[in-house]
C-alpha cells in the first residue's frame, strides 16, 4: 500500500519528467503500481467508520425489554442494579441511554414552586394503598396500607405496610417512626384522613381526633392539617409514594404481610435512604445525621392513651379487635366485655376485671390463644397457635375448698362418655 507521502513523491518524480521506471526504482514500488498511482492522481484518502465496538450491555437487552414491556414504571435505578446482579459491569447512563430507546419520555410537566423546610421543623404523614397477592394465599387478592413519615427537610424516610388505617394502627406507626428516628419533629403535616382529620367547625376551625392530640401532646409535636384540594403541600411524602412503588414494590414477591415489610425495611436502609436525593443533591442518611440534633427528645416515659371498646365474646372463646381474634379463658360468659387498646397491648376485661392481655397483633385474620385459656388440648387439625400471654388469675376455691371446674371439661367427658370411652 502506497502512503500519502509515497504519492506525493511519485507524482512530483513524474512532473520532473522521470520515466516509470526510474521512478519505480527510486521509491522501490513495481512499475504497474506507479503507472496505477500516476493515472489515478492526487485523491483525497477515504476514511469507512470504524465497526461499532459490542456494548457490554448487549447480552441484557433482551431482559430489560421483557422488564419494561411488562413493568414501564420501573425506575431506571432499580434495572441496573438487577442486570448488575445478573453480571453487568457496565454504568448507570449506559442503561439509561438503552431504556430512552425502548420506552417514550414522561410527559412534561408544570413548573413547580419549590418550598423546603428548616431541619427538625416538619414531618410529613400519609397512607399510600397497595394491591398485592400473599404466597401464603395464593389466589387471594390483598389490600394494604403504607403509612409514610418523611422529614420535610432531609428526606429521611421510615414507612410500614399495615392492614388497615384505624386510630390504633395509626397511634402505633408514629410510636415506632419516633423511636426508629430518635426524636420528634416540631410539627406533622397531614391529610385530611379521618384517623387525623375529624373536620372542620366554624368556631373552632380544624378539629383533630382527640387520641391524635394526646399523642402530639405526649411528644411534644404539632398537629398540622394540610389545605383541601392542595396535594401537592404533601409533595414530600407523596412522591416518594411512586418511588416505593416503582423501585421496591414491582416485580417482587412476598409470603406475607411480615415478609413484605422485612423486604421493605432492608430496602429502605439499603436503597431509599442511602440514595443521593434528586431535590436536595444530598445523600439522605447523611444528611439526616445533621438533622436529627434538631428533633425533639424523646419523652421519657412510653404513650399508653387507651381506645375503649365494646365487644361480644363468641361461642369459640375469642373476641374480635381490629380483624383478628383474641382469646378469653374457659369459662368467661358469653356477654359483651370491655377491651382497652393501647400502642402495644390488647386488654380485656370482664366487670372491670383484667382476664386477658394479648400483643397486638399486626396484619388481618390472625388468632392468637394465650395460654392458660383452654383446658382440652387443640384439636390435631388445629392452626391457631396457642402463646405465652398473661394468664388471668386463678379462680377463687368453692365451699368446699375446691376450685371450681370449666363446664368445657363435663362436656367433654360426657361426649367420651356417650361414645363407650370411659371417663379416663
Amino acid at each position: 500500500m502506497v502512503t500519502l507521502g509515497e504519492l506525493v513523491m511519485i507524482l512530483d518524480l513524474a512532473r520532473q519528467g522521470l520515466s516509470i521506471s526510474a521512478i519505480a526504482r527510486r521509491t522501490g514500488h513495481d512499475r504497474k503500481t506507479v503507472r496505477t498511482y500516476i493515472a489515478r492522481g492526487l485523491e483525497p484518502p477515504a476514511y469507512t467508520p470504524r465497526p461499532p465496538a459490542p456494548s457490554p450491555l448487549a447480552p441484557f437487552e433482551a431482559f430489560l425489554r421483557e422488564r419494561v414491556g411488562r413493568f414501564p414504571e420501573l425506575t431506571g435505578r432499580r434495572l441496573w442494579r438487577e442486570v448488575r446482579e445478573l453480571g453487568f459491569t457496565g454504568g448507570y447512563s449506559t442503561v439509561t441511554d438503552f431504556l430512552r430507546t425502548v420506552r417514550p419520555p414522561a410527559e412534561p410537566a408544570a413548573f413547580e414552586r419549590r418550598f423546603e423546610t428548616p431541619p427538625g421543623r416538619q414531618a410529613q404523614v400519609d397512607f399510600a394503598f397497595f394491591k398485592v397477592r400473599f404466597e401464603d394465599e395464593p389466589g387471594a387478592e390483598r389490600i394494604v396500607w403504607l403509612f409514610s413519615l418523611v422529614l420535610g427537610h432531609s428526606r429521611m424516610m421510615w414507612a410500614r405496610f399495615v392492614a388497615q388505617q384505624d386510630l390504633a394502627t395509626v397511634l402505633r406507626c408514629h410510636v415506632a417512626a419516633f423511636e426508629a428516628l430518635g426524636g420528634v419533629p416540631g410539627e406533622i403535616l397531614y391529610d385530611r384522613m379521618k384517623t387525623a382529620v375529624l373536620g372542620e367547625v366554624d368556631d373552632r376551625g380544624i378539629v383533630y381526633n382527640d387520641k391524635l392530640l394526646a399523642l402530639a401532646a405526649h411528644y411534644g409535636t404539632v398537629p398540622k392539617a394540610c389545605r383541601p384540594y392542595r396535594a401537592k403541600t404533601k409533595g414530600k411524602v407523596e412522591r416518594p409514594f411512586r418511588y416505593v412503588r416503582e423501585d421496591f414494590f414491582l416485580a417482587r414477591s412476598f409470603r406475607n404481610i411480615e415478609d413484605l415489610n422485612a423486604q421493605f425495611a432492608q430496602w429502605l436502609d439499603q436503597v431509599a435512604n442511602r440514595r443521593l436525593h434528586g431535590t436536595t443533591g444530598r445523600i439522605v442518611i447523611e444528611h439526616f445525621a445533621e438533622e436529627r440534633a434538631s428533633l425533639k427528645p424523646l419523652p421519657a416515659g412510653p404513650f399508653n392513651a387507651v381506645l375503649r371498646l365494646e365487644r361480644r365474646i363468641s361461642h369459640e372463646g375469642m373476641i374480635s379487635v381490629g380483624g383478628n381474634l383474641y382469646s378469653v379463658p374457659d369459662g368467661t360468659r358469653r356477654r359483651p366485655v370491655e377491651v382497652q387498646v393501647t400502642a402495644a397491648e390488647v386488654q380485656i376485661l370482664e366487670d372491670g376485671r383484667l382476664v386477658a392481655a394479648h400483643p397486638v397483633l399486626e396484619g388481618r385474620g390472625r388468632r392468637r390463644i394465650a395460654e392458660g385459656h383452654r383446658t382440652l388440648p387443640p384439636s390435631h387439625n388445629s392452626a391457631t397457635p396457642r402463646a405465652g400471654a398473661m394468664a388471668p388469675p386463678a379462680p377463687p376455691a368453692g365451699p368446699s375448698g375446691v376450685a371450681p371446674r370449666s363446664l368445657a371439661i363435663y362436656e367433654a367427658i360426657g361426649r367420651r362418655l356417650a361414645t363407650g370411652q370411659g371417663a379416663r
